[in-house]
C-alpha cells in the first residue's frame, strides 16, 4: 500500500494550475453575441439541425475521385532490367592480357552493381579478355579486332553450381 496518502479522497482532488477556458455557451440571448442561430448563420444546409456533410463533399462540384482518371492497365515497369554502361574506352585503364570480370570493374568503380553491358563507344588498344553479362555488337568486334575475347556470362552461370558431396 502506498505512503503517501491513505486517505485521499475524491472531494480533496483539485485541478492542476493554469488557466481555465470557460466553455461557449450558445443561444442564450443577444448580449452574448452567440444568441439567435448560435453562430450557424442564417440559413443553409449547415444551418439546420442534424446537418452534415460527407467527408468529401464538395459542394455539388463533381468530386475529385471521380475528376481523376481511372487506374490504367499493366506495367512491367518495376521488372525492367537496366543495365549500368561501361565503354570501351574505359577499359584502357586495365593491363594488357588481362582477364575482367565484375570484381575488377567494382574495384575500379566503373560499375555498382551486377547488371552491366560493355558498349562500343571508344577505341580499345590493349588485348583482353572480358567477361560481361551483356556487350553490344561494336563493342564485341572491337574487343576481338584489338585481339582480346568478349564472354558473355549469363545469371545462371554467374552464381556458381554447389560442386559440394555427391552421394
Amino acid at each position: 500500500m502506498s505512503s503517501e496518502s491513505p486517505n485521499l479522497k475524491l472531494h480533496d482532488i483539485s485541478r492542476l494550475a493554469g488557466p481555465k477556458k470557460k466553455r461557449r455557451r450558445v443561444g442564450r440571448g443577444h448580449g452574448s453575441g452567440r444568441g439567435k442561430t448560435s453562430g450557424r448563420g442564417q440559413d443553409g444546409q449547415l444551418s439546420r439541425s442534424g446537418a452534415r456533410k460527407r467527408y468529401r463533399f464538395e459542394g455539388g462540384q463533381t468530386p475529385i475521385t471521380m475528376r481523376s482518371p481511372k487506374l490504367g492497365g499493366f506495367s512491367n515497369f518495376k521488372f525492367k532490367k537496366t543495365y549500368e554502361p561501361v565503354n570501351v574506352g574505359a577499359l584502357n585503364s586495365f593491363e594488357d592480357g588481362a582477364t575482367i570480370t565484375a570484381a575488377e570493374l567494382l574495384g575500379v568503380g566503373l560499375i555498382h552493381g551486377p547488371q552491366y553491358k560493355i558498349l562500343g563507344d571508344g577505341e580499345l588498344t590493349k588485348s583482353l579478355v572480358v567477361h560481361a553479362p551483356s556487350f553490344s555488337r561494336s563493342a564485341a568486334s572491337k574487343i576481338a579486332a584489338a585481339g582480346g575475347r568478349a564472354v558473355k556470362e549469363s545469371d545462371q552461370a554467374a552464381v556458381a553450381p554447389d560442386s559440394g558431396s555427391q552421394s
